[in-house]
């Protein structure tokens, strides 16, 4: 069975940090691109960061730049989000998608595009004061 499971979420100060995880099963990530995407309650869903497998491009939403680290570990099949110094505008339910038929160029277009091949079912994140 292809899937992606989110985990790494939670309840966290301004400031704080989280390390959101996206674990692969039943395929490689090692020829796919990774998207991690965000949604708030009445807004659209957003693209976050992404990285693709086969290039190492990886590309941050401005919002999170500076911010955020994308990194993925070939070993485990995850892709990693570090998110430091969190705002309360981070609050949102994070999903990662996964690229397979087209990981060179995912990364250019997947802000716009929003979309992906396989998806996670996401993990809260929330940031409070």
């Amino acid at each position: 069975q292809l899937q992606l499971v989110e985990s790494g979420g939670g309840l966290v100060q301004p400031g704080g940090s989280l390390r959101l995880s996206c674990i692969a099963s039943g395929f490689t990530l090692d020829y796919s691109a990774i998207g991690w995407f965000r949604q708030s309650p009445g807004k659209e869903r957003e693209g976050v960061s992404c990285i693709s497998s086969t290039t190492g491009f990886t590309h941050y939403s401005d919002p999170v730049k500076g911010r955020f680290t994308i990194s993925r570990d070939s070993a485990k099949n995850t892709v990693y989000l570090q998110m430091n110094r969190l705002k309360p505008e981070d609050t949102a339910v994070y999903y990662c998608a996964a690229e397979t038929s087209d990981a060179d160029s995912y990364c250019s277009t997947y802000d716009r595009s929003l979309k992906g091949d396989y998806w996670g079912r996401g993990t809260q994140v929330t940031v409070f004061s």
